[in-house]
């Protein structure tokens, strides 16, 4: 769209730009078109696009990526939308406010990518909100003012390093791509945008409590320009610390590498089981097609020989009917990366069903409950359950979660029905031992 096509469509729509909403609309068709360029789309990519104003991004996508799916605060544009794009069925628009969106309602569509002319005046909430873990993201390619960017994608040691950068370089790789000039808006702001590409982080980072990290990045930057030491909570030794990180004992927040702030987290990290997705010498029974006990034999020897043996899937729901999934860590022997039911684990030798889930409910959710949780279906062992005897329970849990890094990346609740058509689009996204508890419960 041209700038005059632009001011048209605004004027049709009945739209006066808004300084407070931060409307400032792209009408460079020449940078719209490069900008979507950055996507890397393919036929069988889903764009979300937020903020899309009179579509000027939006129409480089229409008819070349399996789902377009535009979220726009102003009920004037959203209409406008919906009417501009009423005959292609690939496009779906949500009069919504991008700081609230509901992000789970995305995971469905991946593969999925995120592009974004985001307004000045919330663009860092809706980063926080729709690009912060868990994101169903492949790709992302926002234009934000460009001090915005720069502090994104800053290096330790310089002023625009800071808890932004850090708790966005933890999960994405930020590179700021070029400049956008005032002209290039209408109304014009009053400073430089900028473009930049942000892909998920796969470096090789260690795994870590991503809420202790935030927790101790807001505590050592509170007072940027105070030693590091007094500004966090009790915790190791400094001198054990520093002597890890290779750093001095007056060293500051902004002097922290992402990788040393990672290591800090690590250390001040108290789970027994953060070093550990699972230990190949644990013991489990092995069991007969009857689940009768018949042996005993290490989790290696288990799962190398494809001997049956024992598990338990616990679903955990909230008050609102949510179910919890995990994500596995990418340590884990099995089903690396992927989400899996609220808990899972094997049964230790000589250990009970009922015992087992409630072990499991503490150790990697840090749930503890008065009551037993209830079984509610049994599995036989098969090929997609790994060869285990699957029982599971549901479990109803309304309080904090506790979870170890080594064994799980995140967790959070999904409605029903959302777990529904993830499953039904997306079934790769899991683990196939949940599959098959998702589709006994399903007919229950």
């Amino acid at each position: 769209m041209t700038g005059r096509e632009i001011r048209e469509a605004l004027l049709h729509a009945g739209v006066l730009p808004s300084k407070q909403l931060g409307q400032n609309f792209l009408i460079d068709p020449n940078m719209a078109r490069w900008i979507v360029s950055q996507l890397e789309i393919t036929a069988d990519d889903a764009v979300v696009e937020v903020g899309p104003g009179t579509g000027s991004l939006s129409e480089h996508l229409v008819g070349k990526v399996r789902r377009l799916i535009l979220i726009e605060f102003d009920a004037r544009l959203a209409e406008a939308l919906k009417h501009r794009f009423r005959d292609e069925p690939s496009v779906e628009v949500h009069h919504a406010d991008g700081v609230k969106f509901d992000g789970r309602t995305l995971f469905k569509h991946r593969p999925l990518k995120f592009l974004g002319n985001l307004p000045y005046s919330c663009g860092g909430a809706i980063m926080k909100n729709l690009l912060s873990r868990p994101h169903p993201f492949e790709r992302a390619v926002i234009m934000l003012q460009k001090e915005v960017i720069d502090r994104l994608a800053a290096k330790p040691g310089t002023k625009d390093y800071g808890i932004l950068s850090l708790r966005t370089q933890a999960n994405w790789e930020v590179k700021p791509l070029r400049t956008v000039p005032p002209e290039a808006f209408y109304p014009q702001p009053k400073i430089d945008s900028s473009v930049a590409v942000l892909t998920p982080r796969t470096d090789g980072l260690p795994t870590f409590d991503y809420r202790l990290f935030d927790e101790l990045i807001r505590r050592g930057f509170a007072q940027r320009r105070k030693q590091l030491k007094k500004q966090l909570p009790d915790g190791p030794p400094w001198e054990d610390i520093i002597a890890e990180l290779g750093v001095s004992a007056t060293v500051r927040g902004e002097e922290l590498t992402l990788s040393q702030w990672v290591d800090l987290t690590r250390a001040y990290d108290p789970h027994p089981l953060k070093d550990l997705p699972q230990r190949s010498e644990e013991l489990f029974d092995v069991v007969d097609a009857n689940d009768e006990v018949t042996g005993t034999a290490t989790r290696g020897e288990v799962h190398a020989q494809n001997l049956l043996h024992r598990a338990v899937h616990v679903f955990v729901f909230n008050k609102r009917g949510d179910l919890l999934l995990q994500k596995r860590s990418r340590l884990k022997d099995r089903h690396p990366g992927v989400w899996d039911s609220s808990v899972s684990g094997h049964l230790d030798s000589g250990e009970s069903y009922e015992s087992a889930a409630v072990r499991e409910l503490g150790e990697e959710m840090g749930i503890t409950t008065e009551t037993a949780p209830e079984e509610i279906a049994r599995i036989a062992p098969c090929e997609s359950t790994g060869w285990e005897h699957v029982r599971l329970y549901r479990a109803r849990h309304d309080g904090s979660l506790r979870f170890p890094s080594a064994e799980i990346e995140t967790a959070t609740w999904f409605p029903l029905a959302e777990v529904t058509a993830w499953v039904a689009a997306n079934s790769a996204d899991f683990a196939t031992g949940f599959l098959e508890c998702w589709k006994k419960f399903t007919t229950l």
